[in-house]
């Protein structure tokens, strides 16, 4: 099977994508039954983690233990990459140990070029610029409780960055209508927002919710925005979303948010409990949609 990698929503087809998130949908009730499934016995992954994580690192060492495999994770001082190894030798060394490798940095750059001296899967676990993991437990989530994501309309309210991006190649992806609006100076990249008749800005929030069938956010001052975050709050202060925003949506809105969540910032102190929301099932989908895409770069398509 020839090697691929995932860095972008656009390394893989349309079709392709659907599988991953019904194979993940599957995870998900083998999870609830208790079903012990374990195709990757002998099979080890790297998790590099230059940033942060809660999520995505237990989702993948979970995923991997849970098929079978091993998941080695080396943190931001842990491997010599803090001490100025370069990224192309480190690809070469971890593909002659380990069948798979996760990374998250803020350098979405860097992440290219560890795949492209890589001859294992490389599954960008986040940068800067895309977070294309989360968007498969994103659209899992809507699939599972409101059926297909296509032709519905998605409103992103916040920062233009990681998430806003990967919700860009997701519209174009997934065939939904995005609606983004963003503080001015904080739009997302030009020419990403220029490649997809699906999504545009608009001039407010109130206009992105207007109708939406499902309301995202994100943090204020995510990674990388050390430093800036008085800045940032007073110029997002606007485009919090609370309850009454949510009111201007569809009647079968729902609300997500990749975590984790400022309460009485980005969004009001009640919103994550209010039954719109659905960010904790969001979250879960974490788990399963890694496992689904861990199974496809190691072995294939399978059900």
């Amino acid at each position: 099977m020839a090697k691929r990698d995932f860095l972008s929503l656009l390394d893989f087809s349309p079709e392709e994508l659907d599988y991953l998130i019904r194979r993940a949908r599957q995870f998900r009730e083998m999870h609830a039954k208790g079903e012990i499934y374990q195709p990757l016995v002998g099979k080890v992954g790297a998790l590099i983690l230059q940033m942060h994580s809660t999520r995505t690192r237990v989702a993948f060492e979970a995923g991997l233990a849970q098929l079978g495999g091993h998941c080695i994770n080396i943190g931001s001082t842990g491997s010599q990459l803090s001490r100025g190894e370069p990224v192309e030798d480190m690809a070469r060394v971890l593909s002659e140990m380990v069948d798979i490798v996760m990374v998250r940095t803020l350098s979405q750059t860097d992440i290219e070029t560890l795949a492209t001296n890589s001859t294992i899967p490389v599954i960008n676990a986040m940068s800067s610029f895309l977070h294309p993991c989360q968007l498969l437990a994103d659209v899992q989530a809507f699939e599972e409780l409101r059926g297909s994501i296509r032709g519905r309309t998605v409103a992103f309210v916040g920062d233009g960055y990681n998430m806003c991006h990967s919700y860009i190649n997701a519209a174009k992806q997934w065939g939904f209508y995005l609606k983004i609006a963003c503080p001015k100076n904080y739009e997302p990249d030009r020419d990403l927002l220029a490649s997809t008749n699906n999504a545009e800005l608009v001039d407010t929030p109130q206009e992105a919710v207007d109708g939406a069938d499902l309301v995202v956010t994100d943090v204020w001052s995510s990674m990388g925005h050390e430093g800036q975050e008085s800045d940032r709050r007073a110029t997002f202060a606007p485009y919090q979303i609370n309850e009454s925003l949510l009111d201007l949506a569809a009647k079968e809105v729902m609300f997500m948010h990749c975590l984790p969540a400022h309460r009485g910032e980005e969004i009001s102190e009640t919103l994550l409990d209010d039954p719109r929301s659905v960010a904790f099932h969001e979250a879960g989908n974490r788990l399963h949609s890694q496992k689904a895409l861990i199974e496809f770069l190691l072995l294939g398509e399978i059900a």
